[in-house]
């Protein structure tokens, strides 16, 4: 197997991360925890999420994170934006990038968007064109990709119509949600197969959380099947709240460890992201699951890894 030379990382820790956690992180800290990974060599970063903080409290205070972030250029900031109103927020942060979301199961999307998937797409089509028009990027994602939490099996008739939906509306690239992970490598490859005969490999990205062991292994058949953007989580935070028994995304930490050792190329600093994971880990006060970070944790300060 010919493995790439280079993928890229987006990382959704101070979104996805902190949206399902407890304890509330202070504006200070988020803001301190992004400047840290903005000079990581990580070149998207996933900041906040402009919803209802109503319905995430962990993000209430996203316009505060956004305008209150030092951004390092060449590196892209995105936020979650729901609808207008969230995306008027958005703008007016000069936020870089817009993801919409949305799922592939119709119970899903009504958990966590309160609407069909019919009545979603009029949503989002407003969403991309505002964003499109204002010269901003826009990015999608697609949930249960493959399974739901109340429906179990999602059929890929599903999944290809909301993806062929979404890049007709013209977001530059698709992110595919194992969102309750339940994804094995056999399945991820037999989606992409399918997925692959329809849109190009580089405007897809796969996001996988890690509930049951199975993200790297995932993401090794990703590769295989020719994907090169992957999402993940510093530490392996994460969790939907609209998806009993999800845990956290695939950590960043475990894999940078997995790619750098094989050679493949990330442009991201390990020694600055570990810290950056005890910076975070110390102000959840609880143990980050993942198991590279803490293995390293107990090195900070010595030679983690260079820049692969």
């Amino acid at each position: 197997m010919k493995w790439p030379e280079s993928i890229t990382i987006k990382e959704v820790g101070p979104r996805d991360g902190l949206q399902n956690e407890k304890a509330f992180i202070s504006t200070e800290d988020k803001i301190a925890w992004i400047n840290q990974l903005s000079e990581s060599g990580l070149k998207h970063l996933e900041i906040t999420s402009f919803v209802n903080p109503k319905w995430i409290p962990a993000l209430s205070d996203a316009i505060a994170v956004a305008a209150g972030i030092k951004k390092v250029p060449g590196v892209t900031y995105t936020a979650l934006v729901p609808n207008l109103q969230g995306l008027e927020q958005a703008f007016k942060t000069n936020i870089d990038e817009v993801a919409v979301f949305m799922s592939a199961s119709e119970t899903h999307n009504l958990k966590n968007i309160n609407k069909t998937i019919g009545a979603t797409f009029p949503v989002l089509k407003d969403l991309v064109r505002e964003t499109i028009s204002a010269g901003k990027v826009c990015r999608g994602y697609v949930s249960t990709v493959f399974g739901c939490p109340y429906e179990g099996d999602v059929d890929i008739d599903a999944v290809i119509r909301v993806s062929e939906t979404l890049f007709d509306m013209g977001i530059a690239e698709l992110s595919l949600g194992d969102t309750i992970g339940v994804a094995n490598p056999k399945q991820v490859q037999e989606v992409l197969e399918v997925l692959l005969k329809r849109f190009p490999a580089d405007r897809l990205a796969m996001h996988f959380h890690d509930t049951r062991g199975t993200a790297l292994a995932n993401i090794l058949a990703s590769l295989e099947m020719g994907i090169t953007i992957f999402d993940s989580s510093l530490g392996g935070l994460g969790g939907c709240p609209y998806a009993p028994g999800a845990s956290g995304n695939v950590a960043t930490d475990d894999l940078l460890y997995m790619l750098h050792g094989m050679g493949i190329h990330t442009g991201a600093d390990q020694q600055k992201l570990t810290s950056a994971s005890q910076f975070i880990q110390e102000k959840l006060g609880r143990l980050l699951p993942s198991k590279s970070f803490q293995a390293a944790s107990s090195l900070l300060g010595g030679k983690l890894g260079n820049t692969v």
